[in-house]
């Protein structure tokens, strides 16, 4: 077959190349893979959503077959294979790949173990309350722009009316030609409140919006690892974010068998497949990539995801655990790849831009709303000025009416004589004679004057964007009262990374940790103060056989060091422990910290800054002391740092902060108490690598249970012990107080076992040289009771004072009577019979009034 010369047009090959690939390369970027950055929708879910709304399938009506949906969007406007239809519709469906799932399914729509959603002949769905609320309202007020679909034949929009930043809220990823785009799914409540204040102050710095919209938020939840990659990716476009699963290390009680640990892990990444999870990691262990894995089950149900990975007796859980997330999805990356369509081009878009491009629009879709509103009611109106015209000559208008021709004589009669248009004409000729009644001329006369006012108002939102503005802020409120949900994804500290604390509240908060190695912080402020001799509130959720064994009262900034019976201190700040309501358990510390099976933490101290006047003094079982600088301890390596060196049998059990000119005041089981300098003549400075002197004789069956610091302006006045007077002060002599002992402060405050307490005037402690055998210092209720706890205690102090079953009582000071060192004090907290006190510390106080008191800002 032979053309004609005329019809062959010679052409070069690279240029007809690269123009047919370029068409081809748009055709697939602003059709098929980016979304746009007004509503976040590609356009096959605009069509699914638009086409399910126009078949009424809204929340209040019946479910309907996925296929009939799939019918209309393929018939009607997506000329493409009906699979991609309804794996879009499936995956908006679905609450684990979308954050707010746009469609509402009944029926089979896979699962997280990427089990395939039943046939579409199967599967129902309609609408969720949050795409009619805030995607679709307002579709055919004229707000968004209607084009031909694929043959002419029907209409369809270009973008949907969002209320909402679609686009961040559920996120979206696509492949196009040479790019690609993957942005994180948000939560509804943060991108509200950053869109608000966006509205207020349209110059607000990215840091500041970071503050209000955090970071991502999976609909898997787990956690994000450092804000590193977040901060990339919310500045530049581009970012790397680390997600974590969530999991937990704990003891398997096994009937006829010794307990052993395992991990249970309870979320997973975004879009990781747990069935493959599951085989990946059988995979490794039998490799042997991974060591000391014994068994995996999975035992999720409808409850939620559970995860048990058995270990073996000689495994190391934390180790385990950090291979788990070294080799296996439980740790991966989400590169952030933040593209969207503008005006029909491709954009990389910060965060700000992102809220900015929908904060136009909103004020776009309002404006052209308001004006559609308004044509409608200034069309309305004007009938109804024509209807008005005709009730004040009513008669002319019917005499004209008779005696005309026809309506179209009459009409013309009525546009002539009473200067009307057509359309009141018109309008005049259709009304009903009821209308004339006057009751219905004045709903009339009412309408009118409604409408008059309506217009103004419509008038003035347009003539002025502040109104505009406090439009979109009302349905944005309406909708987070509606819509928003509490934050899925927690964001953790990397290890590493560079934290600007200034983006950190500096609030006062009380860590406990457990006998079983469970730690948690909770505010202050969850305690308010109490009675004395009152039961108090549970501050976690204490195990039969748990108790609080350790209990701190610190800021967030601060540096919490934690040293163990061997002698190792680690180290965390403050605000890296997991925050945690007063009713939960806590986490195992050993996900936070390398704490060997064998070693256990006896003290935990918060230290602001490590400076090389201040020291460290420590206190072993033994009795042996040791004074170290806290620069010392300014390096803390994540596998801990020698803190003491022990003797065979010894451990390290108190640990306090000093200065030199302070003294040290040292608590026994059976009630007597050694008061000494801690200057270098008594304790001179020694290196992390030492064992220290003794510090106090011990009676037969007696052993430490305290020690704490008194500073140099409290000792001033005190008097020292003379050699040979020490034993005359341990008659059990009533010793009557002053009345300046009795005021004022400080005292030494007692707390038995048992509940009971006082305060003791520090007068009565005098100073004498270490090793000594010390003073009595309680006189007990009953011959069971014993010292709990020793504290130096000022006026204006409050005490938080835990039971070995996690009850709390947050009390002041003054609340507790002042006696001598022989009385035995008052009841300060009512215990249970099989309860008793375990641990007592002093709130500090704030950080915002220190700063006022030394007038730094």
């Amino acid at each position: 077959m032979t053309f004609p010369q005329d019809r062959i047009i010679p052409t070069d090959l690279s240029n007809e190349m690269s123009h047919s690939y370029l068409e081809y390369a748009m055709s697939v970027i602003v059709g098929r893979a980016l979304p746009d950055a007004r509503d976040g929708l590609k356009p096959v879910h605009r069509r699914i959503l638009y086409a399910m709304y126009e078949l009424g399938l809204t929340p209040d009506r019946p479910f309907r077959k996925c296929a009939r949906v799939v019918g209309e969007v393929l018939g009607k406007y997506h000329p493409h294979g009906d699979t991609a239809v309804y794996d879009a519709l499936v995956r908006m469906a679905q609450d684990f790949s979308m954050r707010n799932p746009l469609i509402e399914g009944h029926g089979n729509f896979g699962s997280v173990d990427n089990d395939p959603p039943a046939a579409m002949r199967y599967t129902e769905c309609r609408l969720q309350t949050l795409s009619t609320n805030a995607l679709l309202r307002d579709i055919e007020a004229e707000t968004v722009d209607f084009i031909d679909n694929f043959d002419g034949s029907q209409q369809e929009p270009v973008v949907l009316p969002a209320r909402v930043p679609q686009l961040l809220l559920n996120g979206s990823s696509g492949i196009a030609v040479g790019m690609a785009t993957n942005i994180p799914p948000h939560n509804l409540g943060e991108l509200i409140d950053g869109t608000i204040a966006l509205i207020h102050n349209p110059e607000m710095a990215e840091s500041e919006l970071h503050k209000l919209i955090p970071g991502p938020d999976f609909p898997t939840g787990g956690q994000i690892l450092g804000r590193s990659g977040i901060r990339d990716a919310y500045t530049s476009g581009r970012g790397s974010i680390t997600m974590r699963g969530v999991a937990q290390i704990e003891t398997l009680e096994q009937r006829g068998r010794p307990d052993r640990d395992c991990i249970i892990v309870t979320e997973l990444p975004y879009q990781t497949n747990k069935a493959a999870l599951i085989e990946r990691i059988a995979d490794l262990v039998n490799e042997k990539r991974i060591e000391g894995i014994s068994d995996i089950r999975d035992e999720s149900d409808r409850d939620g995801m559970r995860i048990v990975i058995e270990l073996k007796r000689d495994a190391y859980p934390r180790v385990v655990l950090n291979n788990l997330y070294k080799q296996t999805p439980i740790q991966s990356n989400f590169g952030a790849n933040m593209l969207a369509l503008v005006n029909g081009e491709p954009q990389l878009l910060t965060l700000k831009q992102f809220l900015t491009v929908f904060l136009e629009f909103r004020v776009e879709t309002i404006t052209r709303r308001t004006q559609y509103e308004l044509r409608k009611a200034q069309e309305r109106d004007h009938l109804l000025q024509g209807l008005l015209i005709a009730l004040d000559n009513l008669d002319a208008v019917i005499q004209l009416i008779r005696g005309a021709a026809d309506a179209t004589t009459a009409r013309d009669g009525l546009i002539e004589q009473f200067g009307l248009s057509v359309v009141q004409a018109d309008a005049i000729l259709q009304m009903q004679l009821r209308r004339l009644t006057a009751l219905e001329a004045e709903k009339i006369h009412a309408e009118h004057q409604e409408l008059e006012a309506k217009i103004a108002d419509l008038q003035d939102i347009l003539a002025r964007r502040e109104r505009i503005e406090a439009i979109i802020e009302e349905e944005l409120t309406q909708i987070k009262t509606i819509h928003a949900t509490p934050r899925r994804t927690e964001i953790i500290h990397d290890e590493g990374e560079i934290v600007d604390t200034d983006l950190i509240a500096n609030e006062q908060a009380i860590i406990l940790l457990t006998e079983q190695g469970y730690i948690k912080r909770m505010p202050v402020s969850t305690f308010g103060a109490q009675s004395r001799a009152t039961r108090g509130k549970a501050a976690a959720k204490i195990k039969e056989d748990d108790v609080v064994e350790h209990f701190l009262s610190c800021c967030d900034h601060d540096h919490v060091l934690f040293f163990s019976d061997r002698g190792v201190v680690y180290t965390l700040p403050a605000y890296q422990i997991p925050a945690a309501s007063r009713t939960a358990r806590g986490v195992p510390i050993v996900q936070m910290l390398p704490i060997p099976k064998d070693e256990k933490i006896t003290s935990i101290v918060a230290v602001s800054e490590f400076r090389e006047d201040v020291y460290f003094i420590m206190l072993t079982r033994k009795g042996y002391i040791k004074k170290t600088a806290l620069s010392a301890f300014s390096n803390i390596r994540t596998n801990g740092l020698i803190a003491i060196v022990l003797g065979e049998g010894d451990q390290l059990r108190w640990v306090k902060v000093a200065q030199e000119e302070d003294s040290i005041i040292i608590g026994t089981r059976l009630g007597m108490a050694i008061h000494f300098h801690a200057d270098h003549q008594q304790i001179r400075p020694l290196g992390r690598s030492t064992r220290g002197v003794k510090a106090m004789k011990l009676k037969k069956g007696d052993e430490l249970i305290s020690m704490d610091i008194l500073s140099s302006q409290v000792i001033a006045g005190i008097s020292t012990v003379h050699e040979g007077e020490e034993e005359e002060d341990l008659l059990e002599n009533e010793e009557e107080l002053t009345v300046e002992e009795t005021s004022g402060g400080p005292w030494i405050l007692t707390i038995t076992n048992g509940g009971y307490g006082k305060r003791v005037p520090v007068k009565q402690f005098r100073l004498q040289n270490r090793a000594g055998l010390g003073v009595r210092v309680i006189k007990f209720k009953s011959p069971s009771d014993r010292l709990a706890s020793l504290l130096v205690v000022n006026e204006e102090d409050e005490l938080m004072i835990v039971s070995n079953r996690g009850i709390i009582i947050r009390q002041a000071v003054d609340a507790i009577s002042t006696q001598s060192r022989m009385a035995t004090g008052v009841r300060v907290q009512r215990l249970d019979e099989d309860d008793a006190i375990a641990a007592v510390a002093l709130v500090p106080p704030a950080a915002e009034e220190e700063a006022e008191e030394t007038g730094e800002v």
